[in-house]
């Protein structure tokens, strides 16, 4: 199946790859010159236009995006407006709010252009691993690109979960999930590290995997980050891209309690201040009600 691929990111250009293996025809296009010659390099074609990806297609065409979400997706979707055709397909894989899919998704479907909004999960290991992908949009189009689906996913590895949104709603709170999950291991570590005796924290993740009820994916990767030379070196500093925010706010929205999530969310939030304010406002307080004693910063 030919496919055009707008975004040839650590995720964009690895899915390419994937495609290639699976004897599917690529045409990608980045910004970047490096991305461009490896997926050229890797057989497929190179464009550095939007209008040179479409043309290089053969009607009706597939142009699936891997690119940020917000503003660069919707400038990307505006070019492609002008370009597309009545049964031309768009596959966006970015993480986007799903309002923001449905919303796009009713604007392409007057110009008589499927959408498809495809919540994708696998990160770096995908190109090895294979990709998640939880897919919205109508049934007719899912099925004409399932052979894109079946390729990227591993076994059983993709469906179509819903309407339009749907596979951005459902990637959405999969992202929100990962905040608590990464959280609580966080919080076990620490506690493990601050233990009265010594621990080997790798092999405690590796032990915990062998058929313990917290095994996972993520305490693999774990035990590989703990046994890095260079974990001591990395700041605490944690960034987030979004999904976990539009995930507390639609549980407030719903009525949903959300916790653990929530709180997991605003502890992102604390590793990006360098002093407390807050903290410094309560020792203060302790020190004036209380005589309690303060630490100079």
């Amino acid at each position: 199946m030919q496919i055009g691929i707008i975004g040839l990111g650590k995720m964009g250009l690895n899915m390419a790859r994937r495609l290639l293996a699976g004897q599917h025809e690529v045409v990608g296009l980045d910004h970047h010159a490096e991305n461009r010659q490896e997926l050229a390099a890797a057989g497929g074609r190179a464009t550095g236009t939007i209008e040179e990806l479409v043309a290089a297609l053969a009607a009706p065409r597939t142009v699936w995006l891997m690119i940020p979400a917000g503003t660069p997706t919707e400038e990307a979707l505006t070019t492609l407006q002008g370009l597309l055709r009545a049964g031309d397909l768009i596959i966006e894989g970015g993480n986007t709010f799903y309002r923001d899919s449905m919303r796009r998704a009713e604007t392409f479907a007057a110009r008589g252009v499927n959408y498809l909004d495809a919540g994708t999960s696998g990160g770096i290991w995908g190109l090895k691993i294979g990709y998640c992908l939880m897919v919205g949009g109508t049934e007719a189009a899912f099925r004409r690109a399932e052979p894109l689906f079946a390729t990227l996913a591993p076994p059983q590895g993709y469906r179509h979960v819903g309407p339009s949104g749907a596979g951005h709603f459902t990637k959405m709170v999969h992202n929100g999930i990962e905040y608590g999950l990464l959280q609580a291991y966080a919080e076990g570590f620490e506690l493990l590290n601050a233990a009265p005796f010594p621990l080997d924290l790798p092999g405690l993740a590796h032990l915990w995997n062998q058929g313990s009820v917290v095994r996972s994916w993520l305490l693999e990767l774990a035990g590989e980050a703990l046994a890095n030379p260079g974990f001591g070196d990395i700041a605490d500093y944690i960034e987030d891209s979004g999904e976990g925010r539009w995930t507390v706010a639609e549980a407030i929205e719903r009525n949903v309690p959300a916790p653990v999530i929530t709180l997991s969310l605003l502890n992102r939030l604390r590793s990006r201040q360098p002093a407390s304010f807050a903290g410094r406002f309560i020792a203060a307080l302790r020190r004036e009600f209380g005589g309690h004693r303060v630490r100079a910063s």
